[in-house]
């Protein structure tokens, strides 16, 4: 019996013991759980502000990109612009068609000739409509000077107008 006595003691004691190890292996993961809570909380934190910075920083270097490019493309649609206008521009040269400066040109003379021709009839707008081979010949000046290619189409207009005094006179004198 002494053996059983010693015996229970020893498993009484074992026990005991393995109890006492439960129970602190129980208390250290409870420990760590509130650790880990408290920790996960702020690593958590801390992840979603580390996340926030990168995420800011990435996008500042895409708008940088996407502005380099586009910056490049707007000089090189502007230099494409200007070589596709200074081609046209040589192409319509050779051509002879006059410029916007040619036709401002043109359009300032034949209103300074009509003014003129107006001075000269009497200040009667009527009397300029009268005297179209005047006109006529003064537009053929104007333009001879600013678009020589464009001078026989514009005698030959001046000729058709040159005859069309007779049929007015005609005309004027029936009346």
């Amino acid at each position: 019996m002494a053996k059983k006595l010693k015996k229970l003691a020893t498993d009484n004691q074992l026990a005991t013991t393995i109890r006492e190890s439960t129970q602190q292996i129980w208390l250290a993961g409870l420990g760590a759980y509130a650790k880990a809570q408290q920790e996960g909380n702020k690593v958590f934190d801390a992840l979603v502000r580390e996340g926030e910075a990168i995420q800011a920083n990435t996008r500042k270097m895409a708008e940088d990109k996407v502005q380099e490019m586009a910056t490049k493309a707007t000089g090189t649609w502007d230099k494409l612009e200007a070589v596709f206008e200074n081609r046209v521009s040589k192409a319509l040269n050779s051509l002879g068609v006059p410029t916007k400066a040619d036709i401002d040109a043109l359009a300032k003379r034949v209103a300074d000739l009509t003014t003129e021709v107006e001075k000269l009839n009497g200040s009667a707008p009527k009397a300029a409509a009268r005297r179209p081979a005047k006109v006529a010949a003064a537009v053929v000046e104007v333009v001879a000077e600013a678009a020589p290619v464009a001078v026989k189409r514009v005698r030959a207009a001046a000729k058709k107008v040159k005859a069309a005094p007779a049929a007015e006179a005609a005309t004027d004198a029936a009346a």
